[in-house]
């Protein structure tokens, strides 16, 4: 008697496609395993009575009478291990939590836990069994009978409006081209086949199709069952969303805030096809997908789509797209250059460009990075390219990196050309001397600056030597040119250099390296180093501090290592996470990298700048590069991530695969510090189509939020030759919560047409870690001994002993935090919530509990006051008092971090300061106490982590104190709009709009 149901999309399995499919399969019944409470697991045969009254189960020891449950007593039916007897440790490793559903029933809220065969089953039960549950509320018609849907009518009117001849059948093809038009990405041949298959189990084949059956073909192609599932889900009536069910799922489930009924409205007009449905505001199946599908639910955040981050800081406390060999479109010795790759570079919005300056055969210079003397391009039409799209992609600084190889007399007409060419767009000022740091991005919108080599100030003739960088070098050598300047006795090659030229450096005067110590007592701020790949690399690994601190004044620009004569890419990563701002990619090649660095520059416009993390910009603060756990004042995060479905997935393009059937799994990889680096790949989805179900949960920990990025690769499991089939990378600030598309690129980073992933984010704060950024969502429970950060000893006794002081606020303000979060998981879990839930979500959940009841409600919240109290009236139920124990203590929590924090936060800032206060006298004290070497650097790095922790752990307690005040708004909210709340005119409104703490000065 053993069924099984799949959600794939092979003709000869089946597919839920509606909630009378699902029920038709309660009918029929399945094996699923009953859970005990002794954590032992039991096969039984489950069934949905034919009345539809109730579901049994067999074989058992009971009455057949008490082995059953009536739909009327059903409270709730919970996806996932959210029941105590699921979550024990004994069974937590032997199914995965899809696997796993829960019916809450009964008047002491009893719980019958299950465990089916697959998602999909657990699917169609839940979707049965939700819909019942709000059948037996709302008396509609049983279902397939009755009054066509919403959906029914719509598709038939298309049919009638396709049926020309109106002779009640359109031709096969017809029919093929109207399900493509409304269903873009599907092919033809798996629409043809669909036809074929329904005109034989019917026996009406043929070159025509009439109306029930081109109905019936569409619903079983277009039905994308896990969106059907979530549909019923928020549903409060058959098989659409109203007005107010769209609003609760998009402020619970996609964290949307502000979200009016009238913002509703537009959506199901803008999305919904059928004109009922417009006219009614009802979302059926169809508009939702569409809805869900479109830009305005993209898995991106639109915030990010223009510049949003803030441009007024120094240009070394930015991250700045670079490209390094950009006019090449193949490799560095072998390939061509073309003037193309230049705007090919500025459209994707790189800010800097690297032009090698050789000598042209006619007296004027040319830019070829390839060994062939017929691939040069003349420099004044490069510089003419550049001159015209500059600005076209943004409207920030370009740099172009000078590495000249041309004589003096060329250099003289280079720097003609470009003062003719750029105008006033040519930035020419001479620094300011008494600035410390360079003018920001926004002083600089649409200036050109020049980095190269700068004469002496001593040297008064129309030319001059000066120290050469290696960059560039290889070239020469492959050309016969590399003892042209070679040095005697070794040391730095010397270049005869221009006047001229010289002229057009000011801000961005290369110069050599020597060391760190000699950049932090000689380097003007308007001096820049390059570095190569190699060099750079060392100084990441032995000495990543260092490198930090130094990238806090000075620009830095490292170029890929000589040895990659493929024009590979290095990692950016590697680079960025110790601060150096300009990492020179090649732009011709694709691949992991180049996803990086595209993923990346995408998160402030796509200007070709990205704000670098304020621990990394700051004056004083503590942060290792290499660090393998959490950071000092940065509230680590969560990021659940579960991988649903594909769409319209293509075959790999070199392979050699089997058939057409592609067999995907998906990756998710974080790219970041060291301790963020992870990868997570689902199961093979085995011969599903071009639409496979991954349904599958991962998760990571994130510690450095902003410097992380998310990779999605699909690949192909059953391949000869080529695995790759897709990807999408987006920095993790970028990432909105929710139900969300993947649009998915080719590997060079082209958009695939109609090819996702669909997704569910959630991200919520690791233990200890503070609120998440921007995303009101709670914390996780602490299982382990709490952790207390606390300041380190200098050996300076002045200093330590202000720093002591911090001791005690430091601890309060952990404890007023952790108290909280660990207060907010307990109810969430008792809500049969994940932690990644939101407080609205909690109340809707109780208060749909005590709805389903016969009684009238036994709970109610009195909004009337500013901590709402939830307040039983007479008997209640075991599980519903443990609710209200949970909820009171989360109150209470609540309360005294929101009364505390101000005090708290104010001890914690006034030691700050006060470090601060001896942070311009540090080196004098550091020589009247005698520190040198070793003992000199431990109390410096001491001082940075003190100074780092007082200010984050004030942060977080600000943010803490925030998020407090929003969850009581959301019960205010919850408790008005779902019917359990009393006096409620109350609401918190103005403290919620009210900035609990100032921001912290950097």
């Amino acid at each position: 008697k053993k069924k099984t149901v799949s959600f794939s999309s092979m003709p000869n399995d089946r597919k839920i496609n509606s909630t009378a499919a699902c029920i038709s399969l309660m009918l029929e019944g399945c094996e699923l395993k009953k859970v005990r409470s002794n954590s032992r697991m039991y096969s039984r045969f489950f069934v949905l009575d034919a009345d539809m009254r109730s579901v049994r189960w067999e074989p058992s020891k009971k009455d057949s009478e008490k082995a059953k449950i009536e739909i009327k007593s059903v409270k709730e039916v919970r996806v996932g291990k959210k029941t105590p007897v699921l979550r024990s440790n004994g069974l937590s490793d032997q199914f995965p939590d899809e696997c796993a559903f829960s019916i809450i029933y009964g008047d002491n809220y009893e719980s019958l836990d299950l465990v089916a065969s697959s998602a999909d089953v657990v699917s169609a039960w839940v979707m049965g069994l939700r819909y019942l549950v709000s059948y037996g509320k709302h008396s509609p018609e049983a279902p397939g009978t009755g009054h066509p849907s919403l959906r029914t009518s719509w598709i038939s009117s298309v049919f009638d409006l396709a049926d020309l001849e109106k002779s009640g059948r359109i031709p096969v093809s017809r029919a093929v081209q109207l399900i493509k038009a409304l269903n873009p990405g599907m092919k033809t041949s798996t629409i043809e086949l669909k036809f074929k298959e329904l005109q034989k189990a019917s026996e009406r084949p043929g070159t025509e199709v009439a109306c029930d059956l081109f109905v019936e073909a569409y619903c079983e192609l277009c039905t994308r069952p896990e969106i059907f599932f979530l549909l019923v889900q928020f549903s409060s009536n058959k098989e659409y969303l109203g007005v107010k069910d769209l609003l609760m799922f998009l402020e619970v489930e996609q964290g949307m805030e502000g979200v009016t009924e009238e913002k509703c409205l537009e959506i199901v007009s803008k999305y919904e096809p059928s004109k009922e449905g417009r006219e009614k505001g009802y979302l059926a199946i169809d508009g939702f997908t569409r809805y869900l599908l479109s830009a305005d639910c993209s898995i991106f955040d639109p915030q990010h789509r223009k510049v949003c981050q803030d441009m007024a800081q120094p240009l070394s406390h930015y991250y700045i797209s670079s490209a390094h060999s950009a006019c090449l479109l193949e490799d560095n010795f072998w390939g061509r250059s073309d003037i193309s790759g230049y705007i090919s570079a500025l459209g994707l919005g790189c800010r800097s460009i690297e032009l090698v300056l050789w000598d042209g055969p006619e007296g004027e210079p040319v830019v070829y990075t390839s060994p062939s003397a017929a691939s040069c391009v003349p420099f004044r039409a490069v510089v003419g390219l550049i001159d015209q799209h500059a600005f076209t992609a943004s409207a920030y600084p370009l740099i172009l990196c000078l590495v000249v190889r041309c004589s003096a007399p060329q250099q003289r007409l280079a720097a003609q050309c470009l003062r003719k060419t750029l105008g006033e767009k040519l930035y020419l000022e001479p620094p300011n001397p008494v600035a410390s740091y360079l003018p920001s991005p926004e002083e600089l919108k649409g200036r050109i600056l020049i980095k190269g080599k700068k004469l002496p100030p001593t040297c008064e003739d129309s030319e001059g030597e000066v120290s050469d960088e290696e960059e560039g070098w290889e070239l020469a050598r492959r050309l016969g040119q590399e003892d042209r300047e070679a040095p005697e006795g070794g040391g730095l090659r010397r270049v005869r250099l221009s006047r001229e030229l010289s002229e057009l450096v000011s801000l961005c005067q290369a110069v050599p390296f020597q060391d760190f110590e000699s950049s932090r007592r000689g380097q003007r701020y308007w001096e820049m180093c390059s570095f190569s790949e190699v060099e750079a690399g060392r100084f990441a690994n032995e000495c990543p501090a260092e490198l930090v601190s130094y990238n806090k004044r000075f620009l830095s620009r490292v170029y890929p290592s000589p040895m990659r004569i493929d024009a590979s890419n290095m990692n950016p990563q590697d680079f960025w996470k110790c601060g150096c701002q300009m990492v020179a990619m090649n732009y011709q090649t694709p691949g992991l990298m180049m996803d990086l660095n595209a993923g990346w520059f995408r998160q402030n416009g796509a200007c070709g700048y990205v704000l670098r993390p304020a621990i990394m910009r700051e004056e004083v603060s503590y942060f290792s590069a290499n660090a393998k756990d959490s950071l000092p004042g940065v509230p680590a995060q969560l990021l659940h991530l579960k991988v649903i479905s594909g769409q319209n997935l293509p075959k790999p393009k070199g392979s050699g695969a089997k058939g057409e059937v592609v067999e995907p799994y998906v990756c998710a990889e974080i790219h970041g510090i060291p301790a963020d680096c992870a990868e997570h790949r689902t199961k093979t989805a085995l011969q599903s189509g071009d639409n496979p179900i991954f349904d599958e949960s991962l998760e990571f920990q994130i510690n450095l939020p902003e410097l992380a990025v998310l990779r999605f690769v699909v690949l192909d499991d059953d391949y000869i030759g080529d695995e790759f089939i897709a990807q999408y990378t987006i920095p993790f600030e970028c990432l909105q919560p929710g139900y969300r598309h993947v649009p998915l690129q080719s590997l060079a980073g082209e958009p695939l047409p109609h090819a996702t992933l669909f997704v569910h984010v959630a991200i919520t704060d690791r233990r200890g870690g503070g609120k998440g950024h921007r995303r009101g969502l709670a914390g996780r429970r602490g299982r382990r001994v709490r952790e207390y950060t606390s300041t380190k000893a200098t050996g300076i006794k002045a200093i330590d002993e202000v720093f002591r002081t911090a001791t005690q606020p430091l601890r309060e303000a952990t404890d007023l935090r952790e108290n909280v979060q660990n207060a907010l998981v307990s109810f969430k879990e008792l809500c049969g919530l994940t932690p990644a839930a939101n407080m609205k979500q909690c109340i809707l959940t109780v208060s749909t509990w005590l709805l389903h009841s016969d009684s009238a409600p036994s709970v109610t919240l009195n909004l009337a006051e500013q901590y709402p109290p939830m307040e039983a009236q007479g008997p209640i139920p075991d599980l519903l008092r443990k609710v209200l124990t949970a909820y009171e203590t989360m109150i209470q929590t609540s309360r005294t971090l929101i009364e505390s924090a101000d005090a708290v936060y104010g001890k914690l800032i006034q030691a700050q300061q006060a470090g601060m206060d001896f942070h311009k006298e540090l080196h004098r004290i550091e020589t009247k106490e005698g520190l040198r070497g070793r003992k000199l650097q431990k109390a410096l790095e001491s001082f940075a982590w003190n100074i780092t922790v007082l200010k984050g752990q004030a942060d977080l307690l600000k943010h803490a104190k925030a998020e407090a005040l929003d969850n009581l708004w959301q019960i205010h909210n919850a408790g008005q709009s779902c019917g359990i709340g009393r006096n409620g005119s109350a609401s918190p409104e103005p403290s919620r709009l009210q900035v609990p703490l100032e921001p912290i000065p950097e």
